[in-house]
């Protein structure tokens, strides 16, 4: 049975997956690495994972590298958490606790984004919806509404002058 260790703390640049296969080359092929990139700028987002055969293949290459300098940084390796479901290559341990509460925060918003949804579609040709878009255009966002009076304030100083 193959077990995951995460390697943390790499340099935040470009980095080739061969540059860190190269610092477990003595451990032979198979061993394989994994680096997980940012999508955007192509650069290491400070980890990654490498996969070896079994549990006491594991223990000796955390003893042997753990702390080994890379790239003048020196590596963190440990036995990576199972993966839960929706987080795909990312260390696991303080993400666990505060994933749970988040899918039904979302279950709630997508709730009531498709009830707003329904209810627009729905009640088209009513007052009680018609008057609720209309108080939406009506109101700024609040996340906006200070700049907002910042614009209308330097509009009405260039107006003036």
């Amino acid at each position: 049975m193959s077990v995951r260790l995460y390697i943390g703390n790499l340099p935040k640049e470009e980095i080739d997956r061969q540059d860190l296969q190269a610092v477990f080359a003595a451990e032979g092929d198979a061993v394989t690495t994994k680096l997980i990139k940012d999508r955007k700028t192509g650069k290491c987002r400070g980890f990654g994972f490498l996969t070896v055969n079994n549990d006491e293949q594991a223990d000796q290459i955390i003893e042997k590298y753990n702390g080994q300098m890379f790239k003048d940084t020196p590596i963190k390796l440990e036995k990576a958490l199972p993966r839960t479901k929706g987080e795909e290559g990312e260390e696991q341990a303080p993400k666990a606790a505060t994933s749970s509460p988040t899918p039904s925060s979302n279950k709630e918003n997508n709730r009531r984004d498709k009830g707003s949804k329904k209810s627009k579609r729905s009640g088209g040709g009513r007052s009680e919806s018609n008057t609720s878009t209309e108080s939406d255009a009506i109101r700024p966002d609040p996340r906006w509404a200070s700049e907002l009076e910042k614009l209308k304030q330097m509009l009405a100083a260039q107006t003036t002058n």
